[in-house]
């Protein structure tokens, strides 16, 4: 087990406070914030790049806080790849066993068995700028794995390949983690931690913000960052009132599925479920407010309103809809969501 306790770390402008997690043996782990959030900084001190100012580091029961880089049975992948530009694949692959001294007949089936692994063995006598970016990420985890370390750090690895690439290198990142291999995986890209990870730790201002697996985080999360980080946009605090009644930010009644009662917390739900309507119209949706377009925008799927009805709310809408309810900034609107769309978050 990979254990970081109470890790703080000042670099300035910016510092990381007591950061706490755990990463189990043969575990697929994300650490997962925006940039300048501290997961490279925070990845280079359990790699031994960076030493912490205060808080341990303890691997397999060792302490290994202070200990030097190529004695942490660790391998760490940039998200630059840093490759050798004027060595070939093949011997940027042969690299790191020449230099621990391997037996070159031993050393040679290595970089054979990590270049058909990695899907590079026909690139062996390429030059690194000839390659792709996903080739590139390809040979730099070959380099590491050579020596076989117990523990992969990956830092952003997919960020310089393009939407194909990602799908294939994730596939391979599962492969390897397979083959018994922790990788801690630093990324921006929360498609990318539920796609991989087993567990995740959100890091945000040098915070440790949310740790567990990816369907907890995701389906509950705890901060109005990690919400809008997951494309969440309608997140507010919440005083619960009853069991499916609650007040929204002390201005808004509303109902949710019944999950608790008497407590606060939040209230979650999609801007896909708000329905919007030029006048009310009666039904079984509990949720039904008067309200005003304060922001009109186009998206990927259409437009999105943003709509004041006492707290503000974000609303998914079709062009067609738009045009037929003839929707523009400071129209009064009507907006409805089913309770059961409706989720309540308590605090811890």
């Amino acid at each position: 087990m990979l254990e970081l306790k109470n890790i703080s770390k000042n670099l300035g402008e910016f510092s990381l406070n007591n950061i706490n997690i755990s990463v189990k043996e043969k575990e697929y782990f994300v650490i997962l914030g925006i940039s300048g959030a501290g997961k490279s900084v925070l990845l280079e001190m359990i790699a031994g790049l960076l030493k912490p100012d205060s808080g341990s580091i303890v691997l397999s029961e060792q302490d290994i806080t202070h200990e030097k880089i190529q004695h942490r049975d660790i391998g760490i992948v940039f998200q630059d790849h840093a490759v050798f530009p004027h060595m070939s694949v093949y011997k940027n692959i042969m690299y790191p066993l020449k230099n621990m001294g391997t037996p070159k007949t031993k050393a040679k089936e290595i970089v054979h068995r990590f270049a058909a692994l990695m899907n590079i063995d026909h690139l062996l006598d390429r030059m690194p700028s000839t390659l792709s970016g996903g080739e590139k990420q390809r040979l730099a985890l070959a380099r590491t794995l050579v020596l076989e370390p117990k523990y992969l750090l990956l830092d952003e690895p997919l960020a310089s390949v393009d939407a194909q690439l990602k799908s294939e290198l994730r596939f391979l990142l599962r492969k390897i983690n397979r083959m018994g291999i922790t990788i801690v995986h630093v990324t921006h890209d929360y498609e990318e931690a539920i796609s991989l990870a087993e567990r995740v730790a959100v890091i945000y201002q040098g915070e440790l913000i949310q740790t567990g697996t990816s369907k907890e985080v995701f389906n509950n999360p705890k901060s109005k960052f990690l919400a809008n980080f997951t494309g969440i946009k309608n997140f507010f605090s919440a005083k619960g009132l009853s069991e499916n009644l609650s007040i929204a930010e002390d201005k808004v009644k509303v109902h949710h599925y019944k999950e608790t009662a008497d407590s606060d917390g939040y209230i979650l739900f999609r801007s896909e479920d708000v329905i919007v309507s030029a006048a009310n119209n009666p039904s079984s949706t509990l949720n039904n407010f008067e309200g005003k377009i304060i922001d009109i925008f186009p998206n990927i799927h259409g437009m999105e309103l943003l709509i004041d009805i006492g707290i503000e709310i974000t609303a998914h809408v079709t062009n067609e809809s738009v045009k037929h309810l003839q929707l523009e900034l400071n129209k009064n609107v009507w907006v409805s969501f089913k309770s059961t769309a409706v989720k309540f978050i308590p605090h811890e």
